[in-house]
Order: structure tokens, then C-alpha cells, then sequence
């Protein structure tokens, strides 16, 4: 081989780890010790954003002046050390300030290549690398696996897996943490750790744990489990398989410390618990006698309401039956009261399962009970029952060894031959006793209605009422209300009148307390929903859009048959538009079963019909009331828009009815307006809508329109008049 092709190949070598050192991006540097001069290739210039010409010339300590101060320190160390020890490569990581004035991270590896004669270093070379990516991924890295760590420490959450190949359980730092020890102090096994849990707890984690590893299904669970000091904790345990062609290979999860969430939320479900028992206590004690058990007043009125609307709708009887026992006070004087409340609660226990379950047994007070005996065909029947009531009063009862008997006088009236409301029906019951009384205990007393002036009356103005139904002596009279802000008529109320041929015109006063909860009632309230309907069609063929307010009664709205009644009547409108009738309801109307009352309500909205809650703040005013039903308006009370000028008392009521109303997305009415005072007032407080004889008094159809046109040109006469 000739010298020159030797030279040539030794050419070829040289360009070719001089493409392997570019493509590499390694910079190379050759440090002469002895003169301190420094040679390198363009790639290491290159790392800090250089040309070789723009660093010439080159030496150690112009080179330090490139390196972070803090780095500085550290170079010499190590290449001091090097020169010392000889021991082969050294490397070093450091910072170099760029040319664009940011510094870069970079690895340098170098060897002493070279001693003078007297054995001092003469020659090193090395490399330069340019790692600062590496670090920021590794910052990165740090950063998240330091989140991670304090993630999982504040959120008490550990991980583990189990190798189903080896058997392997693995826990991370704080699952060790979770469980009160360390890896030094416990070795983690699948046998090992269900050996901590609850029985229970055990129980279902075994069975989850199965179903992982032979049918590759996680799952997600909250268990109790002891830690390695005995401590009770809370967990929540997850696992997720991982399959390996359809074979469960490994199980990983998290365990998490939820003790705090769960004392919580077992105090909150006891609270809960205690909160109904609360409630439920509350309920009973309003509406149950807390001694017998049985119902009180106030649930026996609602009793006798349900009973009689399903007299009316069953066409059966109810007897009222009031007893009140002979003598009872002879026991409390000389036994005790404490024996006469044992009398009592054995006595109530008895009336109970003598009467049927469909029929109610009520303390009335003391030593006065009544029965409402319901579904009767006939009055024998309830006689009967009512018998047996007067037999087991009589019947000795043993009372701390004691045999004690009383009898018992009790008075009937039956419903509806005594078409009389409730609290009436309780008197005449009530009055019957008296009379059992008075003709020697012991015995049965049917109040006598035709001896009863009062029923005399009532039946006699029914039937007058009934009369002038069928000779249409009824009419609608209309009251204006207004938008006090642009003066315009927004819509009426329908307001029923009696057109007596003898006495004139009649106001609602002087009837409809007479009909109260008597089947004429929803005749007449049919009339006036039929009225008002024929009313908005002739005035919108006129031309005019007046929305008319129509007040239903609580027994009418209840009735089964409403809603698809006014379906019948609005079938016969064809045009009926919707929110041109609007129904108005007192606000004590719902609340013996404002569930019902809420659903009559929506599918009568459905239809088309809009709902004003009247004369609210005189009532119970229960914010579940109007949260639960779904009305429109809020009609304030006229009493206190009224006084509202000058009673500050009325003044914050009116206020706060509002303010609720906004609550609840309601727009409010005030009824009572008389002067364009109480108008002022109430547009400062925030309501528009009005209506009162300062707008207008109730007018007849023919004279509605006449008065809006008046209206228009000068609001608010204060005598209400056109």
C-alpha cells in the first residue's frame, strides 16, 4: 500500500468522525494547561450561540468568565481533583452564559491526556453537551412528582398495585402513611393487608377482589379497615384491571382516607334522622294527643272536611257522634289523676278497635271524645256502631288491681240531613250529648233538626240561594286593576252579585258564607267561571283584551270533576286565548293538601289558566305554599294597603310581601288602593300592579269600558266612580 493512499484514507477517516462529532452536536475542546490556550470545533461554539472566530483567541480563564459564578467553584474542584488522581473520565454538569444573554445547561466530560517532563498536567480534552432541555424536563419531572406527593398527602390518597403474575403487592409512600407504618416496619401481601379490614369490610373486598382476578372487573368501594396502631379509618378502595389478551395481569388502585367525610356524613344522616324525629314528633304533638294516641281538635276538623266532601262526592252518610263520659271526674278525685290517665289510654284503645278503620275515634279534650263514623247508607247502621261505643264505655276496666267503670251520654247528628260545616256539626253533636245528659246518662241523644232554628234557617236560604241560581239573579260586577307606572287596564276581577228583586243588589257577604261547603257552592261557582268566559269573548269581539280574574272556592277547586269541567268549557270557546282567564285562590286554600292543590293547578295551567294567590298575609303564609304552587300573582291583603300610610306596622309588611315575591318570582297586586298616595307609595316600593276604589269600585260589563275610556283621560277619582 503506497504512502499516499495511506494518507488518503487517513483523510477519509478524519472527515468521517468529523460528520459522526456534527451530526452528534458535540462540541469538543482541547485545553494546552501550559500556555492555558483553549482550541474547539464550531459545534462548541456553537452551544453558546458563537462563531470559532468571534471567541479567538481562547484561554482557560477567559473561558471561566463564560461559566455561571456559581459554577465556577465547582469546575475547579473537580478538575483539581482530576489532576490529582489521574482517575480516568471526569464529568461535570454547569451552566454557560449564551451569546443572547440567557444561560444553557452543559454536560462536560474530560481526561487529562498529557504530562510534561516534570509530571505536571500539560493537555486535557473533552466535550461539551448542551443538556438544558434534559434539566427542564427533569425540573418538570421534580416539580410534579413533589405535587403529586403533596397532592396525595394533603388528599390522604395512596396507590398500590398487585402483580398477578408474582404476587407482588406494591404500596406508594403514602398508602404506607394511610395505614400507620413504613416499607422498613411492614411488608405489604394480599394475604397481609385483608387481614386488617372489618368483617364486613373484609367480606366485600374479598369478593371484589375475586371478580378482579378471574373475571377482570374493578371496582369502587368504601370500607373500614384498622391501621397497623390499632386505629379505626375510613377508606375508599378503587382497583382497575389491567388484561394481557383477555387475562387479568395486574390490579391497580388508590386507597384514600375518608374517615373525616364519613364522620361527617354520619352526622349528617343523624341529624337528618333526629330532624325528622323532630319534625315528626311536631307533627304528632299538633295533631295527636299526646296522651291516648288519638287525634286531637285540629286533626279532627280536617277529618270531618275530608268526610264530608266524600259524603258529597259518595252520596253516603257521616255521623258525628260527641261522648262524653258520666262521672269521669269521681275517678281523679279519688283514685288519682294518674289512674284516671291510665283509665283513659286503655278506655281510647278500646273505642279504637271497636270503631272500623275507615272511621275515626278523636280526644276532644278531658274527658270528651268524638267518632266520625263515615260511608253509612243509612243512619241504623251508624246508631248501631254508636251503640256499641256507649257499651264498651260502660265496661269495668282493672287499673293497678282495680276494677273502674264509668258510662257514657253521647250525642248524634248526621250529615248531610244536618247540612251544617264542620265546627257547626260538632255543636249540634255536642248539643244532642247535653240533652243525653239531661235525660238521665248513660244513654243516646240524635239532635233533632227541625228543632233547630239555625238549621231551619240555613236549609230555608239555600233554597232561596238554589232559586235564584235557576232564575239567574246572579250577575258578575267587574273591579278594574291597573299598571300604576303607564295608567293601563291590565285586567278585571269577576266579583259575584246577588240581583235580589226584593232587596236589590246583594254583596257576596250576604250568601256565600251560607253555601260554604254545601254542594251549591260549585254549582254557582261553575256559574261564574261559564259567566266570565262569555264575558272575555264579547269584549275581545269588541276588540278590547281584558283578562278576567275569577275567585274559586277551596271545596270547588278540589272537586274531582274541575279540571275536566273547565275543559268543557273552554272547548266551547273556541278562541279562548290563554291567560285571558285567570283563577284566583285564598291562600289557605291548599294547605290541607297542597300536593293535590299543586297538581290541580298545573294541568290547569296547561290549559291555559293562570293562578293569583288572594288576600295573602291574612293566612298561614308558608313559604312551602308558595314555593310549591305554581301561581302567577301575589295578591296583597287590602287591610294592609289600606293603613299602609300612616301604619309603619303595614307599611313593612307590604314591604316584605314584595320583597318575598320577588323570591319567588311573583308579580305582586295590591288591592286597598283608595288615593294616588297609596299608588305612590307603592311604586317606591317596588309594586305596579293595583287595584281599589281609588281606581274603581266593582262596576257592571256594560259600564267597564265607558270607565276605561274615562280612566285614560283623568286616573285615579278618588270617589271611584265614572
Amino acid at each position: 500500500m503506497t504512502t499516499e493512499t495511506i494518507f488518503a484514507r487517513q483523510m477519509n477517516m478524519a472527515e468521517h468522525i468529523e460528520l459522526v462529532i456534527e451530526s452528534t452536536q458535540v462540541g469538543i475542546w482541547d485545553w494546552d494547561i501550559e500556555t492555558s490556550k483553549v482550541t474547539f470545533n464550531e459545534q462548541w461554539a456553537k452551544l453558546i450561540g458563537f462563531k470559532v472566530k468571534e471567541l479567538l483567541p481562547m484561554n482557560f480563564d477567559k473561558l471561566l468568565t463564560k461559566i455561571h459564578p456559581l459554577d465556577v467553584k465547582t469546575i475547579n474542584t473537580i478538575i483539581a481533583k482530576h489532576f490529582n488522581d489521574n482517575s480516568g473520565l471526569y464529568s461535570v454538569e454547569f451552566r454557560m452564559l449564551h451569546k443572547m444573554g440567557h444561560y444553557v445547561w452543559i454536560q462536560a466530560n474530560g481526561k487529562l491526556i498529557e504530562h510534561s517532563l516534570n509530571g505536571n498536567p500539560k493537555r486535557m480534552i473533552g466535550t461539551h453537551v448542551d443538556i438544558s432541555q434534559k434539566k427542564v424536563n427533569a425540573e418538570k419531572l421534580e416539580t410534579n412528582a413533589q405535587l403529586l406527593y403533596e397532592t396525595q398527602h394533603i388528599g390522604k390518597l395512596g396507590g398500590w398495585q398487585l402483580n398477578l403474575k408474582t404476587n407482588e403487592l406494591f404500596w406508594t409512600d403514602e398508602t404506607y402513611a394511610l395505614h400507620d407504618t413504613s416499607p422498613t416496619e411492614f411488608n405489604p401481601t394480599y394475604d397481609a393487608g385483608l387481614d386488617y379490614y372489618l368483617p364486613e369490610s373484609k367480606d366485600i373486598l374479598i369478593e371484589a377482589l375475586d371478580k378482579a382476578i378471574n373475571k377482570g372487573i374493578g371496582y369502587d368501594l368504601e370500607l373500614q379497615t384498622y391501621t397497623k396502631k390499632s386505629r379505626k379509618i375510613d377508606i375508599r378502595t378503587t382497583c382497575v384491571v389491567t388484561l394481557d389478551q383477555g387475562v387479568p395481569t395486574y390490579l391497580t388502585g388508590i386507597f384514600q382516607d375518608i374517615t373525616d367525610h364519613k364522620s361527617n356524613q354520619r352526622k349528617l344522616e343523624q341529624a337528618n334522622i333526629d330532624l325528622l324525629k323532630a319534625n315528626s314528633d311536631l307533627k304528632f304533638s299538633s295533631n295527636y294527643d299526646l296522651l291516648t294516641g288519638l287525634p286531637n281538635r285540629n286533626l279532627l276538623t280536617e277529618k270531618i272536611e275530608h268526610t264530608i266532601q266524600q259524603s258529597l262526592q259518595s252520596n253516603t252518610l257521616v255521623a258525628i257522634a260527641f261522648i262524653d263520659l258520666d262521672c269521669f271526674k269521681n275517678i281523679n278525685d279519688n283514685y288519682g289523676h294518674h289512674v284516671g290517665d291510665k283509665f283513659l289510654k286503655v278506655l281510647s284503645q278500646k273505642f279504637k278497635t271497636t270503631i272500623r278503620e275507615c272511621d275515626t275515634i278523636s280526644r276532644f279534650g278531658g274527658d270528651e271524645f268524638v267518632a266520625v263514623i263515615n260511608r253509612l247508607t243509612n243512619q241504623v247502621d251508624g246508631e248501631k256502631l254508636i251503640s256499641k261505643l256507649l257499651s264498651i264505655a260502660s265496661e269495668p276496666i282493672k287499673i293497678d288491681n282495680m276494677l273502674i267503670n264509668v258510662t257514657a251520654s253521647i250525642g248524634i247528628t248526621y250529615f248531610p240531613s244536618d247540612n251544617s260545616n264542620p265546627d257547626q256539626l260538632l255543636r249540634h253533636a255536642d248539643q244532642a250529648m247535653y240533652k243525653a245528659k239531661q235525660d238521665g246518662k248513660n244513654q243516646i241523644k240524635k239532635f233533632n233538626i227541625k228543632e233547630n232554628q239555625d238549621v231551619i234557617t240555613l236549609n230555608e236560604k239555600l233554597k232561596r240561594i238554589t232559586q235564584a241560581l235557576e232564575m239567574k239573579e246572579f250577575v258578575l260586577y267587574y273591579q278594574p286593576k291597573v299598571d300604576l307606572r303607564t295608567k293601563s287596564l291590565i285586567g278585571v276581577e269577576a266579583l259575584i252579585r246577588w240581583n235580589h228583586p226584593v232587596d236589590g243588589v246583594l254583596p257576596p257577604a250576604m250568601f256565600l258564607p251560607e253555601i260554604e261547603n254545601d254542594l251549591l257552592e260549585i254549582e254557582i261557582g261553575k256559574w261564574v267561571i261559564e259567566t266570565a268566559f262569555n264575558q272575555s269573548k264579547k269584549w275581545t269581539d269588541l276588540g278590547h283584551d281584558i283578562p278576567i280574574s275569577v275567585n274559586i272556592s277551596p271545596m270547588h277547586l278540589q272537586h274531582p270533576q274541575f279540571v275536566s269541567d273547565l275543559k268543557s268549557t273552554i272547548n266551547g270557546y273556541p278562541d279562548f286565548k290563554g291567560g285571558s282567564i285567570e283563577f284566583e285562590i285564598l291562600e289557605t286554600s291548599a294547605l290541607k293538601d297542597i300536593n293535590r292543590v299543586s297538581m290541580i293547578m298545573k294541568k290547569c295551567n296547561a290549559l291555559g289558566i293562570t293562578f293569583s294567590i288572594d288576600d295573602f298575609g291574612t293566612g298561614y303564609s308558608s313559604l312551602t305554599y308558595l314555593k310549591q304552587l305554581p301561581a302567577k300573582y301575589l295578591k296583597i291583603d287590602q287591610s294592609f294597603i289600606r293603613n299602609m300610610l300612616d301604619d309603619i306596622d303595614d307599611k313593612s309588611i307590604v314591604k316584605g310581601i314584595i320583597e318575598l315575591a320577588k323570591v319567588f318570582n311573583l308579580q305582586v297586586i295590591a288591592e286597598g288602593v283608595e288615593t294616588p298616595e297609596h299608588g305612590d307609595l307603592l311604586l317606591s316600593l317596588g309594586s305596579h300592579i293595583a287595584q281599589g276604589y281609588g281606581i274603581s269600585k266593582p262596576i257592571s260589563n256594560l259600564e267597564v269600558l265607558p270607565w276605561l275610556k274615562v280612566w285614560k283621560e283623568k286616573p285615579f277619582l278618588i270617589d271611584g266612580s265614572i
